[in-house]
């Protein structure tokens, strides 16, 4: 970008000159007798500018050929490396090994090699793919000139979380704290989300909180980090043990500790202290915020209340906060889930009344309901209306819809809408195959059933989760 820019700068300065020299061309009066033709020398400054400009495309062009290259090579690179460590095996020097190839390390290449190895990753060899990725890691580092970054890091401690290493997750973030870098939101995450699973998630918590080295920017305080990170991995408990802790610590909420500590309370079904963080919210000078809104609507929504949500919609406006697409399609999956599907009709009219066009997402919410209550035709009819108005299914919508199809026995019309499917350039996820292939099963339709898995396994998708789908065999 910035070689673009000044490219351009140099253009259009190079070009401003000419035009001065044009109009020195012109003046003949600034000709005298013995002196040197000043055409002459403008004549000669227009050709020297000219190869200046042309040097600056060359070397410009030389320096994309230099990274054409260097990423080539890099991916060489990578390849070779990885096909050294599939070589790992008792009485094999894969160090000596990797040194002959003679790679240039960067953080590229320590990149493409983690990924590779991520892709690779299976359920039966976890073990093997943790100890290749640490061995390269170690390998790497040993290198004078080379020194590991917060997402080489973060790499390894991902492939590590996919293998169910714990333990060596927690040494590798010590190891990175002793080489310099902070933990961040991100290392805090990874943890969270293995630890979590090894009951190991309060002392994760206890241990970012206290840490001097966490980098919790661009949040307020560290609390505010973890609190958002919980969120995400749905550890709501948590989250109410850590609000505990952050005020007793003498740290005062904001707007985002609010949502996320209201949320929390909204998911443990504790409708009384959900209240109550509002009035204290409000007490403490904060303004309800798009995203305080959007919890309220879906309580009120799955508490089959919308009366009272509609009123909250009216009250948005009143205080200067018009609801968008999120806060309706919001309302109308909680009333989906209740299922009020007359009320999730009647605000999908609101909502297009308030000049709020319906997503993707909304028109999926509101099949998902009918398909759920039994009430194919109304999804078909508003599957064809998405698509008249330009909104493209998604690989949930197709679900659905399919699972709606299955449901009523529509076997074949399922299919089809599969094919469908694939041919816009939707690819099925293993829930769609899962979907598709459990009801034919449950229906008989065995030898459907193995078609479909086979037709899957044939385009290379989900291999690595044929043993799911029990007595399954490849032909």
């Amino acid at each position: 970008m910035n070689s673009v820019t000044h490219s351009g700068t140099s253009v259009v300065g190079k070009a401003s000159r000419f035009l001065l020299t044009s109009r020195r061309l012109c003046d003949t009066s600034r000709i005298n007798g013995d002196e040197t033709d000043p055409r002459i020398e403008e004549t000669l400054k227009i050709t020297w500018e000219a190869s200046e400009m042309d040097c600056s495309f060359a070397e410009e062009h030389e320096k994309v050929s230099v990274r054409k290259r260097f990423l080539e090579s890099t991916k060489l690179g990578a390849s070779q490396v990885l096909d050294t460590l599939h070589q790992d095996c008792p009485g094999f020097n894969t160090k000596s090994a990797l040194d002959e190839l003679n790679v240039q390390i960067s953080g590229l290449l320590v990149r493409e090699v983690l990924v590779g190895i991520l892709r690779r990753l299976s359920f039966d060899n976890k073990t093997r793919c943790a100890k290749l990725a640490y061995k390269f890691f170690v390998w790497c580092g040993g290198e004078e000139s080379f020194k590991h970054t917060a997402n080489c890091y973060h790499l390894l401690m991902k492939i590590f979380a996919e293998c169910g290493e714990y333990k060596a997750m927690c040494r590798l973030v010590d190891e990175m704290i002793k080489d310099g870098y902070p933990t961040t939101a991100r290392t805090f995450n990874l943890l969270i989300c293995t630890c979590g699973e090894a009951g190991l998630a309060r002392e994760v918590v206890e241990q970012f909180i206290k840490s001097k080295t966490f980098s919790y920017r661009p949040f307020k305080h560290s609390y505010n980090a973890v609190l958002h990170s919980l969120l995400g991995v749905k550890q709501y408990k948590l989250i109410e043990w850590v609000y505990e802790q952050m005020l007793e610590d003498g740290f005062s909420p904001d707007v985002l500790t609010y949502n996320v500590v209201m949320f929390a309370s909204f998911r443990l079904g504790k409708t009384d202290k959900l209240y109550r963080l509002l009035d204290e919210m409000v007490k403490d000078g904060f303004s309800p915020d798009l995203h305080t809104y959007n919890i309220l609507l879906h309580h009120l929504a799955t508490g089959n209340k919308p009366l009272a949500a509609l009123n909250l919609l009216n009250h948005m406006r009143e205080v200067g906060v018009e609801p968008s697409v999120i806060h309706f399609t919001t309302l109308i999956d909680g009333l989906s889930r209740a299922g009020k599907l007359e009320a999730c009709k009647y605000f999908m009219d609101e909502m297009v009344k308030a000049g709020c066009t319906p997503d993707v997402v909304c028109y999926t919410v509101v099949i998902t309901g009918y398909i759920s209550g039994g009430e194919l035709e109304k999804a078909e009819e508003m599957f064809r209306e998405m698509t008249a108005k330009g909104q493209l299914p998604n690989v949930f919508t197709y679900n659905s819809m399919i699972r709606g199809f299955c449901m009523a026995g529509k076997f074949k019309e399922a299919r089809l809408l599969l094919k469908e499917m694939e041919s816009r350039g939707c690819n099925p996820n293993f829930v769609v195959y899962s979907t598709l292939v459990n009801n034919l099963r449950n229906a008989g339709k065995l030898v459907e059933a193995h078609e479909v898995v086979k037709d899957m396994v044939e385009k290379g998708h989900y291999v690595h989760l044929i043993s799911k789908f029990k007595k399954y065999t490849r032909s």
